[in-house]
């Protein structure tokens, strides 16, 4: 069960209840005034959260000749004319 915390006693307790957090693998949620505003949730063990973001579009781009070419021929478009 997620564990629901107020903002002033998560404010008191940063520090604690990410290592909790970190070591449970367990939810916190933080509520403001009985609502609740974030989950504090664990990082996925599936890897390092960077691995999510960097190399992932890898072996995308198919061809990057130059990259100082117009994207398009000017000749079919109304401004070349």
């Amino acid at each position: 069960m997620t564990k629901i915390i107020g903002v002033a006693a998560f404010r008191n307790a940063c520090p604690s209840l990410i290592a909790q957090v970190a070591r449970d693998r367990e939810p916190i949620t933080i509520t403001r005034h009985g609502r609740p505003v974030v989950v504090l949730s664990p990082v996925p063990d599936d890897g390092d959260a960077g691995d999510l973001i960097i190399g992932a579009m890898r072996g995308s781009v198919s061809r990057y000749d130059d990259p100082l070419a117009p994207a398009a021929d000017a000749a079919g478009t109304e401004a070349g004319q």
